[in-house]
């Protein structure tokens, strides 16, 4: 079985379109590379070197189920609520230099220049994914790309955004729901509204479109397909979309 190196997936993002400097929302699949030596950390210390001490590398760090609700609110804790989002954002979140923000539902964990910036506000957003929410700064950030390593947009969080800044009437259940969030030795309490579970989406609908209009580029490491998507232009393009047809993303 060939391995990848860092090396490798160096090589690989740089050919696809990643740089110094460069902001990266990477959802990812480690299982799809095939076999790498030293395994999530090597990815995760290529996307680092890719990037470079100016550019900023997040992920999702989920902890939302369709359990939750206002009579059983979630419970989150910065350091020991696990993520369901893979092997990658688990290993990353863990490490010292990561900032995770603190959402009851939505974290996501951040390393590097825009690591505060992106996920500072996110304690006091209203919705899991609005402005304040590291789904809605990074496209406001230059030089900003959603990558997809070896999942499809089903993974891509940034489409709650696109809801969220639209309106459609699936996305969030009714009402408030009282979190409790353990962070640096204390305990919040936030009125939040939350994700609503039951509305099964279709977000790769809008890949063909996104590759017409250059938005999106694919590429291949080891038995991975990646996808890098401009995070600006791809909020841009769906609110338009969206707006015209607000099931659009929702399977036929």
């Amino acid at each position: 079985m060939t391995s990848l190196t860092q090396s490798d997936i160096v090589a690989g993002l740089c050919d696809l379109g990643l740089y110094t400097g460069c902001n990266v929302l990477v959802h990812s699949s480690l299982s799809s590379f095939g076999h790498v030596e030293g395994g999530a950390d090597t990815v995760i210390d290529a996307l680092l070197e890719v990037v470079g001490e100016s550019g900023t590398v997040i992920v999702p760090t989920l902890t939302g189920s369709e359990s939750l609700n206002a009579d059983n609110p979630p419970v989150f804790d910065a350091v020991k609520s696990a993520c369901w989002t893979g092997r990658i954002p688990e290993t990353f979140r863990q490490r010292s230099n990561a900032i995770r923000s603190l959402h009851p539902t939505h974290s996501a964990a951040a390393i590097g220049a825009n690591a505060v910036t992106l996920t500072q506000d996110h304690l006091d957003s209203a919705t899991p994914c609005d402005a304040l929410s590291p789904y809605g700064k990074l496209p406001t950030l230059p030089d900003s790309f959603i990558l997809l390593i070896g999942v499809t947009h089903i993974s891509n969080t940034t489409f709650h955004h696109v809801e969220e800044v639209v309106g459609v009437d699936y996305h969030i259940q009714p009402g408030f729901v009282k979190a409790k969030i353990l962070a640096g030795g204390r305990e919040i309490v936030r009125h939040l509204m939350i994700h609503a579970y039951g509305t099964k989406r279709d977000f790769d609908i809008m890949e063909s479109l996104y590759l017409e209009r250059g938005i999106q580029h694919n590429g291949v490491i080891g038995n991975a397909t990646l996808r890098l998507i401009n995070a600006q232009k791809m909020v841009d393009l769906t609110i338009q979309c969206l707006q015209a047809d607000k099931r659009i993303l929702c399977a036929r």
